[in-house]
């Protein structure tokens, strides 16, 4: 078997068999096929495609190429959520102690932030001395422990897809459905979940643009789980306008202690309750959404998942503190507010915009050794459908040191963002 007849294949459009998938991923990981090759597979793929079971081999070749977490010794449900990334989403920030607080037990494995996408773990050390880097060990005693634990993902599970990811974002070749599919299936299958769901977000401030493109890949996933014998459940969400109120790092961590305190808004607590009725049903712990949402607002009245968060807190080194004294996050030193120049209702947000603004002012990077600015970010004051009369502030900037031409063009994008019209629009669909 070599590279170049199996490029060919693809090339030609023909289907490979489990064998070739394995000799592909194996001989790469070794070093034996280059670069180049499996840069010139991964483009014959974009053009041609894979099938269902093509993709479930590349999945499991991905599984197959490192550890595989067992904690079946711990629970027989272990939940998992992935969201296909978006502009303020801290879900899991939000979601995680909930479903802890209920019974749930967690293992989560969660990246940092690229492009205009935040990551939980970058959210997650804004909080002083929080620490995101557990071993395998630390990881499932947490688990057993306090019931869940959010972690920075292993360099041991599934490095064939982080090998061949890194290619791929190098070669235009990140937008493939079934190479989209099988990154992430992979990684919730070797981070040992039962019950995965998975939050895939398309609109302006997500990676996907269409619905028809998420449901989709959505379909895909659903398929290659019960190929794979996991099951798999999805929700699809509009990523138009940002999620919640804040977006930057301590900025969503402040806004994440406020929702577990029972302060939210409604689009956070829409897609939260989404995703926990899904896990919960999935692990046999609620019926129907009606049970769900009872159970959720209940572990945020009597504050048992706030309390779950605190645990999180202090099982990971950080200092619990910061959900009453809100001055030990950093916050940026300077603030811009952006105010509406006419009267009426807000009518769009673009998160695009907003989240490429924020990146500007230090909450972003553009590669994975960027630093950033913790402190850095924007807090929206109003959402789509939101009267706004002239003169009111819509959006606040918030910043340290940076150059004047990236701030004047961070204001300018922050500015151009929104628009007002004098006719109310209609809150837009969240979840579909």
């Amino acid at each position: 078997m070599r590279a170049v007849d199996l490029i060919e294949k693809k090339k030609r459009g023909l289907e490979h068999s489990r064998d070739e998938i394995y000799f592909l991923v194996e001989n790469y990981m070794k070093g034996v096929i280059e670069d180049y090759q499996m840069s010139a597979w991964l483009m014959a793929v974009c053009f041609q495609g894979l099938s269902d079971n093509e993709t479930a081999y590349l999945t499991e070749s991905f599984v197959d190429s490192g550890e595989v977490l067992d904690f079946s010794h711990i629970a027989k449900h272990i939940a998992d959520k992935h969201s296909t990334g978006g502009v303020g989403d801290k879900v899991t920030l939000v979601l995680a102690p909930i479903l802890a607080s209920l019974g749930v037990r967690m293992a989560k494995l969660s990246g940092r932030g690229l492009g205009f996408t935040g990551g939980t773990i970058d959210k997650l050390e804004s909080i002083p001395n929080f620490r995101c880097e557990l071993s395998n060990e630390e990881f499932l005693n947490q688990i057993k422990n306090i019931n869940f634990a959010i972690s920075s993902q292993s360099p041991n599970l599934t490095p064939a897809d982080g090998k061949i990811y890194a290619l791929r974002d190098v070669t235009a070749t990140v937008d493939n459905k079934s190479l989209i599919c099988a990154s992430v299936v992979s990684k919730k299958i070797a981070s040992g979940a039962t019950s995965i769901v998975l939050d895939v977000k398309f609109g302006s401030g997500a990676f996907i643009k269409t619905k028809e493109e998420a449901k989709e890949l959505a379909d895909l996933m659903v398929k290659i789980g019960k190929i794979l014998n996991k099951s798999i459940d999805v929700v699809i969400s509009s990523m138009e306008q940002p999620l919640g109120f804040n977006i930057g790092n301590s900025l969503e961590v402040i806004e994440s202690i406020e929702f577990l305190k029972g302060f939210y808004g409604e689009d956070l607590y829409e897609i939260t309750l989404a995703l926990a009725g899904k896990t919960l049903m999935n692990c046999g712990l609620a019926y129907d959404f009606s049970d769900v949402k009872k159970m959720v607002d209940e572990v945020i009245k009597n504050g048992s998942a706030l309390n779950k968060f605190r645990e999180l807190i202090i099982a990971q080194g950080g200092d619990p503190q910061v959900l009453n004294n809100y001055s030990l996050f950093k916050i940026g030193n300077n603030k811009v507010e952006i105010k509406a120049l006419e009267t009426g209702y807000i009518s769009k947000i673009c998160a695009l915009d907003v989240a490429h603004s924020a990146k500007l002012l230090g909450a972003g990077r553009d590669i994975k050794t960027d630093d950033i600015n913790y402190g850095a970010g924007i807090i929206l004051k109003k959402k789509v459908s939101n009267p706004v009369n002239k003169g009111e502030t819509v959006m606040e900037l918030y910043y340290d040191d940076i150059e004047k031409e990236k701030l004047n063009e961070a204001v300018t994008i922050a500015r151009n963002s929104f628009k007002i019209s004098k006719i109310k629009v209609e809150k837009p669909q969240l979840i579909f």
